[in-house]
């Protein structure tokens, strides 16, 4: 059991930003990534559409033997996570904004927050900002048509650079010294979005921490790999397994890259 593959799923290519981290940390582990990009932005569905498409990956992943699933989405984490766990015996990874550590942090009193609408509008969201940011002014941002803009590989354009500008000027004017990015999505805008923030706002996204999480509920398990071989890295886009490669380019280790009719 210990040398199956981790399972992480995303609404399109926005989760290989968790998988890089996971990966960092934990090199020797296989992972199996799925990228539902046909039914990207899950943000703007409703919360049952959302139920029965982490079902749907839930299965997939399940089928390929997966020890345990990262929920590499803001979206499907609050909409979903309790749902999985209570309805499946394998342990699941789920991620939201970083209100804790912005709210902990602030000097200002004041907090952005970027994330989709179906993030923003969610229970677990809801019961999170009010736990850790009472007192703090928590300036909610729908970030509505940049996931489509980065599915389409559009981030260096015109429209991005608008719409990232109207999104974050009113953050900006509230005095915010944190921005939370609340879509997996949202770290590869990180290069465009530091060219709008002033230098004092700081940019935290959850990668780090949901790294560290699965590392830390595998060795609770006993499930660390003993692999002593090559880690095996397979990758399913059910749109386009070019524009899948293109957000890891970067990573040095032989992948694999497939599409998948699903």
């Amino acid at each position: 059991m210990n040398n199956k593959p981790i399972g992480v799923f995303d609404s399109g290519v926005g989760g290989t930003s968790i998988w890089k981290e996971i990966h960092k940390l934990l090199p020797k582990e296989s992972i199996i990534y799925l990228a539902d990009s046909k039914n990207a932005p899950y943000g703007e569905k409703t919360k049952q559409e959302i139920v029965d498409l982490s079902i749907k990956n839930t299965e997939f992943l399940l089928h390929k033997e997966c020890k345990i699933i990262v929920v590499a989405c803001n979206t499907a984490t609050t909409n979903t996570i309790h749902y999985l766990r209570e309805n499946y015996q394998i342990p699941f990874i789920g991620i939201e904004p970083a209100i804790k550590p912005a709210a902990l942090n602030t000097k200002t009193g004041v907090v952005g927050v970027l994330a989709t609408r179906g993030t923003l509008t969610s229970e677990l969201f809801s019961k999170t900002s009010d736990l850790y940011a009472s007192g703090i002014q928590v300036v909610e941002q729908y970030g509505d048509g940049l996931v489509p803009l980065i599915e389409a590989d559009n981030i260096d354009s015109t429209e991005m650079r608008n719409l990232l500008y109207k999104y974050l000027k009113p953050i900006i004017e509230a005095k915010a010294d944190y921005l939370v990015l609340g879509c997996t999505h949202y770290p590869y805008l990180i290069p465009e979005i530091k060219k709008i923030l002033p230098s004092h706002i700081a940019i935290i996204d959850s990668g780090e921490a949901v790294a560290r999480q699965t590392k830390a509920v595998l060795e609770k398990l006993n499930l660390l790999s003993n692999n002593k071989t090559k880690s095996q890295l397979q990758f399913y886009s059910n749109t386009s397994k070019e524009l899948l490669s293109v957000f890891l380019k970067d990573v040095e280790e032989e992948i694999e890259v497939n599409y998948l009719d699903f």
